[in-house]
């Protein structure tokens, strides 16, 4: 006795590369400390960012994104807009588009924190500083960013 199983083609669309994630694990140094891209994708990137004790990121404003950073270790004092937090191990904040912000380290150890960036646009680039301890402008990122893509 011949037995007959029905089957059925499904037609699917593929997902289009730019939809999948990539892990980057590029770490760049910088004076304060360092930044490690884990993750990016359409409308987001991961980094884990290293600050060294003493230290902090200039004053600055990013117009094409958001940040959200959680604290894995160390301390972290925070300015975004006119608040002033101080974070420790499992705390987190979130930085909106277009607000001043500055990342500083207060404490004697490392502080390790995850940012989670959202936007249309995550070049580094996107920013304006208005403070900075290390002389940097605005325009050294574009300077960054033209000669990485050369």
């Amino acid at each position: 006795m011949a037995q007959f199983s029905e089957t059925t083609q499904i037609n699917t669309l593929p997902i289009p590369p730019a939809g999948t994630p990539r892990g980057v694990a590029a770490t760049e140094l910088r004076p304060w400390g360092s930044f490690t891209v884990l993750e990016e994708g359409r409308g987001y990137k991961i980094k884990r960012i290293e600050v060294k004790p003493g230290h902090r990121l200039s004053l600055q404003l990013h117009h094409h994104r958001s940040e959200h950073w959680i604290v894995v270790s160390g301390t972290a004092k925070v300015v975004c807009g006119d608040l002033e937090v101080v974070l420790s191990n499992n705390q987190s904040t979130y930085v909106p588009q277009c607000t001043t912000h500055r990342l500083e380290n207060p404490g004697v150890i490392p502080l390790v924190l995850i940012e989670v960036q959202n936007g249309e646009y995550l070049g580094e680039d996107d920013i304006v500083r208005y403070q900075d301890d290390y002389a940097r402008s605005s325009s050294d990122e574009k300077s960054k960013t033209a000669v990485k893509s050369r």
